[in-house]
This record gives C-alpha cells, sequence and structure tokens, in this order.
C-alpha cells in the first residue's frame, strides 16, 4: 500500500470511529461526516486521474454534488433542532416527538 493510499484509508477511518465513539453532538457527527465525503472524493478523484479513462472522470463530480447536498441538508438539519430543542445535544433529542 502505497503511502497515498494509507492516508485517504486512515483518514475515512479516523472519520468512522470519529462517528461511531463521538455522539455527544450533532455537529460533530455532521463534520465527521464531511471528512469521510473528502476523503472519498480525493480517492476517487486520485484513482480516475491514474486510470486515464474519461469515462471515470464524471464520478467524483457526481460525488462532490452528492456531498454538497448533504451539507445543505445536514446544516438544515442542525438550524431546525436547534431552534426546537435549544442545544444540538443528541442525548436531548427524542425522535417519537415530533
Amino acid at each position: 500500500m502505497s503511502p497515498i493510499h494509507f492516508t485517504f484509508a486512515s483518514a475515512f477511518m479516523l472519520s468512522l470511529t470519529g462517528l461511531a465513539l463521538n455522539r455527544s453532538h450533532l455537529l460533530s457527527a455532521l463534520i465527521c461526516l464531511e471528512g469521510m465525503m473528502l476523503s472519498l472524493f480525493i480517492a476517487i478523484t486520485l484513482w480516475s486521474s491514474t486510470m486515464n479513462s474519461t469515462s471515470c472522470s464524471l464520478a467524483p463530480m457526481i460525488l462532490l454534488t452528492f456531498s454538497a447536498c448533504e451539507a445543505s441538508s445536514g446544516l438544515a438539519l442542525l438550524v431546525a433542532t436547534t431552534r426546537t430543542h435549544g442545544s444540538d445535544h443528541l442525548k436531548n433529542l427524542n425522535l417519537l416527538q415530533c
């Protein structure tokens, strides 16, 4: 495994463990999701550039578009949660009480 592949794999795994273990705030979960999407974007971009194929060059842009949509919907949920519950603590949220 090359150092570049190890770097992106470890960045993805660190974001995944941060998402799995740190469940106190909604904002920290959203930041971990963004870290995962960013490492996936860079890894797919490097993969498509090493393949030198024009058919694979569209995949990073589609992933970047989905990442932007995920970030905007996550921030909208964060603002709505903060307005209704007063904080973004995940332990205070009860999903059965909408």
